[in-house]
């Protein structure tokens, strides 16, 4: 096993044995903070620091340069719905359009994100998914979102998972990594909870929750458990490790949840787009047309925003 942590003394623990998930506990938890109100004054600054947070994401088949230019032209123009509203964080692509997004973004202080690994299957020797990885940085993406190798960790492989993470961070020279577990294909919430330790142990900058492309994807339950996990590793090594749910949070009310969730699990030190993402492409659009109702008292038609 690649000892990635070895210069900082720190010990990999036996990934065979995690702390077990009371699931009804995390149930209950999720279920009181989803049954919290939120005042307005609070909700409007959480939207922004939503809107903050967003990487803005096309990754279809169908993508083309003038979509990946439209999405680039929306995150840089969001003062044009909205004054005194924030950037999203970044926009999230394919590596071959890395190029495309990077340009289009010229200046701006948005990252240009890249899926690799064989996105979103990740059944690929490793030897692709390095070289998808090096793709996307030498053409200029700040940060990588990589899949792991469910199979391989459903058959108890963790070796090879931990093993494969940590190639994909050395790839990713200063480019910062992304872990996406694919939590709907783990099927427990202790298969999420190793497979977070697993990732964040390799290497891993931040771990995601899903694709978007599989059901379930980002729901509370498994971001409550993924944020313990950060938590627990914070406490045990001082290292901090950032969130990003993704698939499925389309409205801000779910969104301004998993940021009360964010708060009072690991702290508001994580309340930073340096430290917290939303994966999606409809959030934005719900965001902006709340933000619009505070400040008119009427909603936007939702043809008003563009879609990409």
């Amino acid at each position: 096993m690649n000892q990635n942590y070895s210069k900082k003394n720190i010990t990999l623990p036996d990934f065979r044995f995690t702390p077990a998930i009371d699931k009804v506990g995390v149930e209950e938890r999720v279920a009181r903070i989803q049954t919290r109100s939120i005042k307005d004054e609070s909700k409007l600054q959480g939207m922004k620091m939503v809107l903050n947070m967003i990487d803005l994401t096309t990754l279809e088949g169908k993508d083309t340069p003038g979509k990946v230019k439209q999405m680039c032209y929306k995150a840089q123009h969001l003062l044009d719905v909205y004054p005194d509203c924030p950037t999203v964080a970044a926009v999230c692509v394919y590596p071959s359009m890395v190029k495309i997004a990077k340009t289009a973004l010229g200046n701006s202080n948005i990252k240009v994100a890249s899926v690799s690994t064989a996105f979103p299957s990740g059944q690929a020797p490793r030897s692709i998914k390095i070289t998808d990885t090096k793709f996307a940085v030498d053409n200029g993406a700040d940060e990588i979102d990589m899949v792991i190798s469910r199979g391989e960790f459903l058959r108890g492989n963790y070796n090879f998972v931990f093993d494969e993470i940590a190639s994909i961070k050395e790839a990713c020279g200063t480019a910062r990594l992304k872990v996406i577990l694919e939590t709907g294909e783990l099927a427990t919430l202790d298969n999420v909870r190793k497979a977070s330790e697993i990732a964040m142990y390799a290497g891993a900058d931040f771990i995601k929750t899903s694709t978007g492309k599989i059901q379930p994807a980002a729901t509370m339950q498994v971001t409550y458990v993924m944020l313990m996990a950060i938590k627990d590793f914070y406490r045990k090594t001082g290292i901090k490790i950032g969130m990003k749910p993704a698939g499925g949070i389309s409205t801000s009310k779910l969104a301004l949840h998993n940021l009360l969730m964010v708060k009072e699990t690991v702290g508001e030190e994580w309340l930073t787009n340096e430290w917290f993402r939303f994966g999606a492409s409809s959030l934005a659009n719900d965001v902006l047309m709340q933000l619009m109702k505070a400040k008119t008292g009427a909603y936007q038609s939702a043809d008003y925003f563009s879609i990409d």
